[in-house]
């Protein structure tokens, strides 16, 4: 798969249960997004966040990659009005296609999915496999228990303080893309 540099890889829910305030911070998001000339990359799935991001994202004239493995489509997850679809063959190969077109990462709120996904891209980060930035977008105080754990690694010695520069914490979406499409990553 090509290379999108200009790309932004978002990680979300597929829950379609959620309260309003987290649809509507994904549609600022998917809007953001495509003012910023940026082609979103994310799961390809149509409920939820993913559905809501993407939606929003193609409603206000941006381009849209979806990845989802072939199992999902099957079972007829996927985003059928995305630009492009890609099918891979394994959850593994979605992460890393995901990672390889990203210039930069979001995510929003999410499952264990999302959880395993952010910090997959920030261990990417800390061992120098992926070199763009990762905001972690924090509606609504819902990561604030994930940012007091990695806080508490740090503090009890599992990572290094350097560590609090492989991911930002931000508050708004235009923060996030702002970030998200820095020209250089936050130093080591």
């Amino acid at each position: 798969m090509e290379q999108e540099r200009t790309a932004i890889t978002v990680y979300c829910a597929s829950s379609p249960r959620l309260e309003p305030i987290f649809h509507k911070a994904a549609e600022a998001l998917g809007r953001e997004i495509a003012l910023s000339g940026a082609r979103l990359v994310y799961g390809g799935g149509r409920s939820g966040l993913m559905g809501r991001v993407a939606d929003s994202v193609l409603e206000a004239g941006g381009a849209v990659t979806g990845v989802i493995p072939r199992f999902m489509y099957e079972r007829g997850w996927g985003h059928d009005g995305l630009q492009r679809l890609d099918i891979v063959d394994s959850m593994h190969t979605r992460k890393e296609a995901m990672m390889r077109m990203a210039k930069g990462v979001v995510a929003l709120p999410g499952g264990i999915g999302t959880f395993e996904e952010l910090l997959e891209a920030i261990t990417w980060r800390e061992l120098r496999l992926f070199d763009g930035n990762i905001a972690i977008y924090n509606v609504d105080g819902y990561f604030d228990p994930l940012i007091s754990m990695l806080e508490s690694a740090v503090e009890r010695g599992f990572m290094r303080t350097d560590r609090r520069n492989l991911y930002r914490v931000v508050s708004t979406a235009r923060e996030a893309v702002e970030y998200a499409l820095g020209v250089e990553p936050t130093a080591l």
